[in-house]
């Protein structure tokens, strides 16, 4: 709930001070159109209001929310020329929110030649965005699905949007052989379940589990956070319906019922009261500069380069792996950005907003580096051994291009060195001051494999999340594998503590009409969206409370 304070303004009246009022302007996603928001109230005759009205957004840390704040005269807002304007402030809300206790002051712009003085913008989270609900549900009489036995039941919420449309947002584990499954309690937070509207749809789906993936459908049943909220003093039963068999079958009654057991609701520190308490997000990027970042003509043949090379598509010895070439994932045109260019601007954009000194490592891989040629796995994109930080996400981009002309893409492609060094970083400070979010943009042929793996599995223990995008053509079976949203990852028998790996290929994220800006905040959205439970799952295995904000 962003508030607003701006100081100094303009006087545009001539007997008495200005009359202000701040208007809100929210961007469309991935277009450059903005639409208002909402406004405060006037305040009369004053240069320096505090505006009582609030607005109240949605947040996503996963999305680039831009904000413009306009400052007309609110007693001829709707008359007022450009000579009455007061001035403009823009601002991500991911901002405000990463700035020192959610306050955040601006300059205001706009008015040539004149100071505008400054806007002060302060965010707090609404309550029900902090509660967690734990619940515990059975069924009885379920549709008998397997031809050789019972059912495998297991459930899939759906949270309803404003749209109409439905986004998945917990799968119960999967009971084998019986038509009246108990499943075991779990626990989801509210924004999840509902987004905070306590009358939203939720939607409950029941399938019975096939090893192939083709799971049968049982049936389903609607309720609300509000009417789920009522087991906490009775138990609620459900009709499973199957509306094909519904309408197929005069004597249908239902396909059994589902029975909500258990329900209780706490309220649980969130991603913002770390974030304001204190928590930076530190971002180190890791780039691919293997040779297989190009398609030769054995490539596009399917045969083996005549060189035998061992680990990528081309061994480098032909033009089509140069950067300069349009064949290179590397190749930037004059006109657009690589790929590999806009998945490091997509997520630097918005992770940038959480890091105080905008100062990031970044570090290239797989490459024959100068002045001595050898192959290095950890090399500082802006050359130097000592410092490897880039200022700001423009930095990063520039020591990137830079290497792109003075080092050689060569081979092979290895994970382990990079997330050990980011590894051996956290490892130093652990008392949730530092999170660190480690980018690794690559054409997916890697060749560490078993070496990635222990490495991850390390660094699961510690303050740290891995986002791996995949560019180019590549299957990427072994990604999906480090990703381990199906099976936890392990390493010699030992599973790692927890989930940190998110993996997406940045060809399912382009915008066919070659819209680049709504291709970074489709990826953006996606990789970024599993941080923040990640950071509060390390939070709280190490019973990490959020540090208080200094009293204003």
């Amino acid at each position: 709930t962003p508030g607003s304070s701006p100081r100094n303004l303009l006087d545009m009246d001539t007997f008495s001070k200005s009359d202000p009022v701040v208007v809100l302007f929210v961007q469309v996603s991935g277009s450059s159109e903005w639409k208002e928001f909402g406004r405060t109230e006037v305040i009369d005759n004053t240069l320096n209001p505090d505006f009582v009205r609030k607005f109240v957004l949605d947040y996503y840390f996963e999305e680039k929310q831009n904000l413009r704040f306009d400052v007309p005269p609110g007693s001829h807002s709707a008359l007022f020329g450009a000579q009455d304007f007061l001035g403009q402030a823009f601002v991500a809300l991911g901002e405000v929110i990463g700035s020192q206790r959610g306050r955040l002051e601006r300059p205001l712009t706009g008015v040539p030649g004149k100071r505008c003085g400054t806007i002060l913008l302060l965010a707090e989270e609404l309550s029900n965005c902090r509660d967690i609900v734990t619940m515990q549900l059975c069924a009885n009489k379920l549709d008998k699905k397997d031809f050789f036995g019972k059912s495998d039941p297991f459930l899939v919420f759906y949270r309803s949007n404003e749209d109409g449309t439905f986004t998945i947002c917990h799968k119960t584990e999967v009971v084998k052989n019986t038509l009246n499954p108990v499943w075991q309690p779990f626990t989801i937070p509210v924004r999840a379940l509902c987004n905070g509207d306590y009358d939203r749809t939720v939607k409950i789906d029941v399938y019975d589990w096939d090893r192939d993936g083709s799971h049968d459908f049982i049936g389903e049943f609607a309720t609300s956070y509000r009417e789920l909220s009522r087991a906490q003093s009775q138990f609620t039963v459900y009709e499973v319906l199957n509306p094909r068999k519904k309408c197929k079958k005069k004597k249908y009654v239902n396909s059994g019922t589902v029975t909500l057991l258990s329900f209780s609701v706490e309220s649980e520190f969130t991603f913002v009261d770390y974030i304001r308490g204190g928590t930076q997000l530190n971002f180190t990027v890791a780039i691919d500069f293997t040779a297989s970042n190009g398609e030769c003509i054995w490539c596009l043949g399917g045969s083996p380069s005549p060189w035998g090379w061992p680990w990528g598509r081309c061994d480098g010895h032909c033009a089509a792996g140069l950067p300069s070439q349009p064949t290179s994932l590397h190749y930037a045109s004059p006109y657009q950005l690589s790929a590999y260019a806009l998945a490091l601007k997509a997520v630097g954009e918005i992770i940038q907003d959480y890091d105080s000194d905008k100062l990031f490592p970044a570090y290239g891989f797989g490459a024959k580096v100068p002045p001595d040629g050898k192959i290095s796995h950890q090399f500082p994109l802006n050359n130097n051994v000592e410092n490897p930080s880039c200022a700001g996400i423009e930095g990063v981009l520039e020591s990137y291009l830079q290497s792109l002309r003075t080092v050689q893409l060569y081979g092979p492609t290895n994970f382990a060195p990079v997330i050990n060094q980011v590894a051996g970083t956290a490892a130093q400070v652990t008392d949730g001051s530092q999170y660190h979010v480690l980018l690794i943009i690559t054409d997916g042929v890697i060749s560490d494999m078993l070496q990635t793996k222990e490495a991850i599995v390390t660094a699961s223990s510690l303050p740290m999340s891995i986002i791996i995008v995949g560019v180019g053509p590549a299957e990427f079976e072994a990604m999906e594998e480090l990703d381990g949203d199906e099976v936890r990852l392990s390493s010699r028998g030992r599973y790692a503590e927890r989930d940190i790996v998110q993996f997406v290929p940045f060809r399912d994220y382009v915008d066919d009409s070659g819209n680049q800006v709504l291709s970074m905040a489709r990826l953006a959205k996606d990789v970024l969206a599993e941080i923040p439970e990640q950071l509060l799952s390390y939070m709280k295995t190490r019973d990490i409370k959020p540090r208080r904000a200094d009293p204003e």
